[in-house]
């Protein structure tokens, strides 16, 4: 069973490398997709332990990589964040369903923020 979805992903790699004319595209495996999850969560969270558990590493130095990795990818640093505060249970739930993430609450109002 696992040998026909190695062939058929093979087949579909090359044809999507011919069709695009991009011959890098031939070389990704599961394990380059299992590379990009790890590094893009990292990014993401900046929480290995959260990455170590996603990905199941009993280790943490095998995760440690996914740090490694994230910084060569995203030289600029960019920890710029949106700022939000919310006054009403209404108002954080609206920024909670946008995508922003709850920081903390200072004097009775609740603190969000999201990656720029």
């Amino acid at each position: 069973m696992l040998k026909i979805h190695r062939t058929n992903f093979r087949a579909q790699r090359k044809r999507v490398a011919q069709k695009t004319g991009n011959p890098r595209i031939s070389k990704i495996t599961f394990q380059s997709l299992r590379h990009l999850k790890g590094t893009m969560e990292y990014h993401r969270t900046k929480d290995i332990l959260h990455v170590m558990k996603t990905l199941g590493h009993r280790n943490i130095n095998n995760t440690l990589v996914y740090i490694d990795l994230e910084n060569a990818i995203f030289k600029m640093g960019n920890d710029e964040f949106t700022i939000r505060v919310a006054k009403t249970p209404k108002e954080a739930c609206q920024l909670l369903e946008v995508g922003f993430d709850y920081v903390g609450t200072i004097h009775g109002e609740e603190i969000f923020r999201k990656r720029k």
